[in-house]
């Protein structure tokens, strides 16, 4: 399938074909580096190039290129479906993308199961996934059901508009509420780490203290990103030698081996629906495992109180006066 248009005025060759075509940057600058755009009979790679008015551009689409499917053994607990948007509570366990190093299921095959999956622009089998979290890390996602609301919510990933709020149990407590701006990059003495490096891509998160355990060894906090590393809230709590229990690459240690996973879940996801524009806010349940460990440990009374949403998000008050910050110098 090939399309072609011609350039009115001067503009970037790839805002110019993502507003042509209805698709995000990103997938657009893919397309251009493989090669399958011209500008007049010459092959572009570049998606900075600029165009000229007059100026005619041909695009061959390629086929999408289809992963073969896994068994799927595991459950996954819708929060929310619609014809634009499904908002699901994914285990921890579970990786979310394949790769030639994961030999297990993923979310994909999930997704692939259950019929979701979008037309691609660049080749690549894709499914709706707008954002990412660890395979040890539980908790909410949002998967598009369509290239538009793909598309919108690509849109408000960029722009903060639409955003999460993390609840973990950390190990020793926090001293303050804290604003953490570290660059991170990939640790060079364990390529699997990202940490703080000069050079690094921004990074900048925030931990509010909620309450600790009933020993004083443990606390529950929650976690707010600006941006969206790999691995940020694990290796900003390094950064600050807290460790989120059972996250043994950053540091956990465990005689006993009773915490199996990473003690961090994605608990509350805000948006605007991409078709209407409505504000939408959900709540993914704590697994059972990370909520036994407080009901265990911490004071059951106030446990709901303080995990209600409302109370979690209104921690988030940065003009309070109750924040350290922790910059990149």
């Amino acid at each position: 399938m090939t399309k072609e248009f011609v350039a009115q005025s001067k503009q970037r060759l790839d805002k110019y074909l993502s507003e042509a075509l209805g698709e995000s940057r990103s997938q657009i600058e893919q397309l251009i580096k493989k090669g399958y755009v011209s500008v007049n009979g010459l092959v572009v790679t570049k998606p900075g190039f600029t165009l000229k008015p007059s100026m005619h551009i041909h695009i061959t689409l390629p086929r999408p290129q289809e992963t073969q499917n896994k068994e799927v053994d595991f459950e996954v607990a819708k929060i929310y479906e619609d014809n634009d948007i499904l908002v699901i509570n994914k285990p921890a366990g579970v990786v979310v993308h394949p790769a030639p190093s994961v030999k297990e299921p993923t979310l994909v095959d999930w997704l692939k199961k259950e019929g979701i999956r979008l037309s691609t622009i660049s080749g690549e089998e894709r499914h709706g996934i707008v954002h990412r979290i660890d395979k040890e890390t539980s908790g909410l996602l949002v998967i598009a059901k369509n290239n538009e609301a793909h598309l919108k919510l690509s849109e408000q990933l960029q722009d903060k508009s639409m955003g999460r709020y993390y609840l973990a149990i950390i190990e020793p407590p926090l001293k303050n509420n804290i604003i953490v701006d570290r660059p991170l990059g990939r640790n060079p003495k364990n390529r699997l780490k990202m940490s703080i490096i000069e050079g690094g891509r921004e990074a900048k998160s925030a931990f509010a203290k909620i309450f600790e355990s009933k020993n004083s060894k443990y606390e529950l906090i929650a976690a707010k990103l600006f941006t969206g590393r790999t691995h940020q809230i694990r290796a900003h709590l390094a950064s600050l030698h807290r460790h989120i229990l059972g996250d043994r690459l950053y540091g956990f240690k465990s005689k006993k081996d009773t915490i199996p996973r990473v003690f961090l879940h994605a608990y509350i996801l805000y948006l605007r629906h991409p078709r209407s524009g409505k504000y939408l806010e959900f709540v993914a349940p704590l697994a059972q495992d990370m909520m036994q460990f407080l009901q265990n440990n911490f004071d059951q009374e106030k446990l709901d109180e303080k995990i209600h949403p409302h109370n979690v998000v209104s921690l988030f008050d940065f003009s309070s006066g109750v924040w350290v910050t922790a910059d990149s110098t």
